[in-house]
């Protein structure tokens, strides 16, 4: 018979019930690792204290700051820093986010040697564990200031920095040290500078004395200090540029070589005109006295950087001696000019902020950057920069551009003004920018004003235009450069102002909705259509073929051409390749290099009668390329022609653009 003692081990009530589930639920519990776990997990660790909030009282006593710029060979800036303090906790921030970048731009790891003292002894400081552009620092009693040296590096290599052993940009926010908790207008500075010697200089702070190369400039607010920066160098010239002695404007050049700052007659009147035409659009201006600094260098890096008084300027070496070769990039001073009117004096909401260490928000870019570069492109045309034909070139590049890439398909423009902030401003590259979609709220954005100006100049039969806009929005407070905040609202109200329209549902379609169609209204609107043909412009010759020849409207990528500046890369160099574009399809990526054409060693040329012999006859295009140590042999079968982009006039449309264009009387 069955032994009785297993069958009630295993079927008795008392111990079956509990004890299966008990061993059922333990089994569960039992990681794959095999060990029970006895908690739910780590918990987060509490983050440090935030960093002050700025408020809007005066800091008590005046920051003291000494710049050294004799290094210029090393690229090294020294700093000695007089903070005054009472004892107790305190934070101090190296400027993070930086208006004009829209992005936390500038770089705390070039800051160095970092040494806090007080009464002769040494200050220890800590690095927040969040924000690593505070620093918490616990002065001690009895003390009243802080004594703080470090070391700016600035990049050595050239094109990456800017500075030189000819010309340097002396940037205020890499070279100081602020308290928290203050609106930066609150905070004082009393600042000074050494030059090397026999270096002159250009800034818009006033000087209170100089001695030698010892600079000191009169006391002023952080803020102010900050939108000041000061370019110096070897050889210098300024040019006046004003148009009376209530609107004194300057042209500060500084230049590798003292040939490179002569100008022709009609290269200075078109920069005066620039100032004159300004003038009339905005029919105001909002500052004491403006200055262009700007570099003609080939050893330092080129910009374009906005301040209420100044501007950041830098470009090739060869800006007035080589004119013809610089229309491309003719409307950098235009640009950053307007930006004295649209971004400095009247700046969206969202990107005002009350320190340098507050976080910007960017949604209204298209606006602030935008808009900017639509005047930047109507003033560079206005002022003679540019040709009329030359002006309808770059826009029908513009439009060109939009109708190869594809991102508008899926990404808003409104959402590329989050650009600087996604990239780190650039400093994080795309690959494939036609579909991811880089800063494209500058140039889209000149569609979308153009399709503006001309609508108002439809709707009111010529009697108004974005002129008028112009002058509303911006000419209030003339001679103020105290910042006036806006918004959409603002911007649509002053719209209607001018032209009643539905301009909500206008920016609405084309900004803030994902709209796959260019917006090309201003040109049929203006008077001309969009065309292709095979006839290269005139100017595009002049251009250096080193830093990039585009095919992107034909085979789908742009190069590297031979000669020109030996810093820009080898020849046959893929810059950029078009997403869905015929180059794209066949695999060429841009870490390749284009070795040989139809079994000839690359040149522009090459490739240029490849691509007209294979519209003639039909045959594909054979390329050599290189990735790696890896040789790749494609063949493209593209008949297309150039495809070089332009405007054609539509006669029964009145010619909107070209009244646009022209100078203002």
């Amino acid at each position: 018979m069955p032994d009785r003692r297993v069958r009630s081990y295993f079927f008795a009530p008392s111990f079956f019930v509990p004890t299966f589930f008990a061993l059922l639920l333990t089994a569960c519990l039992i990681p794959a690792s095999g060990f029970a776990q006895k908690s739910p997990g780590p918990q987060p660790a509490p983050l440090p204290p935030p960093i002050p909030t700025p408020v809007d009282q005066p800091y008590a006593g005046t920051l003291s700051l000494n710049v050294d710029l004799t290094n210029v060979h090393s690229r090294i800036l020294t700093v000695h820093e007089t903070i005054p303090v009472k004892p107790g906790p305190i934070t101090l921030l190296y400027p993070q986010w930086l208006p004009g970048t829209h992005s936390p731009s500038n770089a705390v790891s070039d800051l160095a040697g970092l040494v806090i003292a007080a009464d002769g002894k040494t200050i220890p400081w800590m690095r927040d564990r969040v924000d690593m552009w505070a620093f918490h620092v616990d002065v001690p009693k009895a003390v009243t200031a802080l004594e703080i040296n470090f070391q700016y590096l600035a990049p050595i290599r050239p094109q990456q920095g800017r500075i030189s052993d000819k010309i340097a940009d002396v940037t205020w926010n890499s070279v100081l040290l602020y308290p928290a908790g203050y609106f930066s207008r609150r905070i004082a500075f009393s600042t000074e500078l050494r030059l090397p010697d026999g270096w002159k200089f250009a800034c818009s702070l006033e000087v209170k004395s100089q001695n030698g190369n010892m600079v000191q400039f009169k006391d002023t607010t952080l803020n102010t200090l900050i939108d000041s920066p000061l370019y110096a160098g070897v050889n210098f010239k300024r040019v006046d540029l004003s148009t009376g002695p209530d609107n004194p404007v300057y042209l500060d050049v500084f230049a590798d070589k003292p040939e490179q700052l002569e100008m022709t007659p009609d290269e200075l009147e078109y920069h005066k005109n620039l100032a004159v035409q300004a003038q009339k659009l905005f029919n105001s201006h909002h500052y004491d006295h403006y200055d262009f600094l700007f570099s003609l260098s080939d050893s330092v890096g080129g910009k374009g950087l906005e301040h209420h008084q100044s501007s950041e300027d830098g470009t090739r070496a060869n800006y007035f001696t080589d004119w013809a070769a610089g229309v491309g990039g003719r409307a950098l001073l235009p640009h950053e000019y307007t930006h004295s009117w649209n971004g400095k004096f009247r700046r969206p909401a969202d990107l005002w902020t009350p320190n340098f260490n507050v976080p910007m928000q960017n949604d209204l870019l298209w606006v602030y950057e935008g808009l900017t570069d639509y005047y930047g492109n109507v003033l560079t045309a206005r002022s003679g920069m540019r040709t009329l034909e030359q002006a309808h070139d770059i826009w029908a590049q513009i439009a060109a551009n939009f109708e190869i890439s594809p991102g508008r398909t899926w990404r808003s423009l409104v959402d590329t003004t989050n650009g600087p902030i996604v990239t780190a401003h650039g400093a994080t590259p795309m690959t494939w920018t036609s579909w991811q979609r880089s800063f494209d709220y500058y140039p889209e954005s000149d569609l979308v004003w153009l399709d503006a100006d001309t609508k108002i100049r439809e709707l009111s039969n010529g009697q108004k235009s974005l002129d008028d806009f112009a002058k509303l929005f911006y000419g209030i407070e003339n001679g103020s450069y105290v910042t006036v905040t806006f918004t959409l609202d603002d911007i649509v109200k002053a719209l209607n102002t001018v032209q009643p329209f539905d301009w909500a549902g206008f920016f609405r379609t084309r900004v803030y909705e994902v709209e796959a169609q260019v917006p090309e209204n201003g040109f049929s609107q203006g008077g001309y259509k969009l065309v292709y043909n095979d006839s290269e412009p005139d100017w595009m010759k002049h251009a250096d073929r080193s830093r990039g020849t585009s095919f992107s409207t034909s085979l789908g990528f742009s190069v590297r051409g031979e000669g020109g500046d030996p810093g820009a890369g080898a020849a046959g160099g893929i810059l950029e390749v078009w997403w869905d574009s015929p180059a794209f399809k066949a695999g060429i990526t841009p870490d390749m290099q284009l070795q040989a054409v139809n079994d000839q060693a690359f040149s522009i040329a090459t490739l240029r009668e490849a691509i007209l012999s294979a519209e003639k006859n039909g045959t594909p295009i054979k390329l050599l390329l290189k990735r790696d140590r890896d040789f790749v042999t494609i063949s493209l079968d593209y008949h297309g022609g150039l495809r070089f982009p332009h405007l054609d006039r539509v006669e029964s449309t009145p010619d909107r653009l070209d009244q646009i264009l022209a100078p203002v009387k």
